[in-house]
């Protein structure tokens, strides 16, 4: 495991690294979700083998810390994974980003253009405030303290056991924030930088997810767009062939 200082108060950002040829493939998870749970099935393929892989919780998630001063917006997110490759001398790294890390993988190619050659997003959050029925709408419609002190139990209880054993691994506060931080969007919105980064970008939808709003657009600017038969939200999961194909670009 490997960590960098990402804030003022020495919080430290932590991932783990499976060594391999450049450029780097760097996997960011979800919200209340962690890189390698999500991710290191994918990277051991024979397919993607080979390349070095580094599996990154944001902060507040998994093994990383969790400063009750952070805001935990995407912006900071992102800038924290920026340190992270920073100290691990990362640049045109190819970013693989479920959900909102996704978005945050998008800010974060925006930012740090050095940092990213490559895009691969699955069912990432491209607009600010989603509908009500979004996760992240459902956390961030309760004020922060009510959910730390109330509401959190009640939550990892309604998501059922597969997202509970990463999400209860989140601290509540943290969580909260980002979930916030993640319907109040970046600036410009995710969606906006998506369709202007000049880099190689695919985005994966689920087919049990529905029809991707502004799919047309997103093609139009060169984003490739896949519906993966058979999937849902958690594409890596319910359909592991195509996942691993659309990241070693052989789909």
């Amino acid at each position: 495991m490997k960590q960098a200082v990402f804030d003022n108060e020495g919080s430290r950002i932590r991932w783990t690294e499976a060594p391999g040829a450049e450029p780097a493939r760097v996997y960011v998870h979800g919200l209340g979700s962690m890189s390698a749970v999500y991710h290191a099935h994918i990277a051991a393929r024979a397919e993607l083998a080979g390349r070095r892989s580094l599996f990154i919780d944001l902060p507040g998630h998994g093994l990383s810390d969790r400063p009750e001063t952070f805001g935990y917006t995407l912006e900071e997110h992102a800038d924290a994974v920026a340190v992270a490759l920073d100290e691990a001398t990362v640049r045109g790294a190819e970013l693989i980003g479920h959900s909102m890390g996704g978005a945050v993988a998008i800010v974060l190619a925006h930012r740090r253009p050095d940092l990213a050659s490559r895009l691969v997003l699955t069912e990432a959050n491209l607009d600010a405030f989603p509908p009500l029925t979004a996760a992240s709408s459902g956390i961030a419609a309760y004020q922060e303290d009510e959910f730390v002190d109330e509401q959190h139990a009640r939550v990892l209880q309604a998501v059922g056991p597969l997202w509970a054993a990463t999400m209860r691994l989140a601290d509540p506060r943290a969580l909260h924030r980002s979930a916030v931080g993640l319907r109040q969007g970046s600036d410009p919105v995710m969606r906006t930088i998506l369709e202007k980064l000049p880099v190689e970008r695919v985005y994966l939808q689920g087919e049990l997810s529905g029809e991707l709003a502004g799919r047309e657009s997103l093609e139009a600017a060169g984003v490739r767009v896949v519906t993966v038969p058979g999937a849902g939200h958690n594409v890596m999961f319910d359909n592991p062939d195509a996942f691993a194909a659309a990241v070693a670009g052989t789909d």
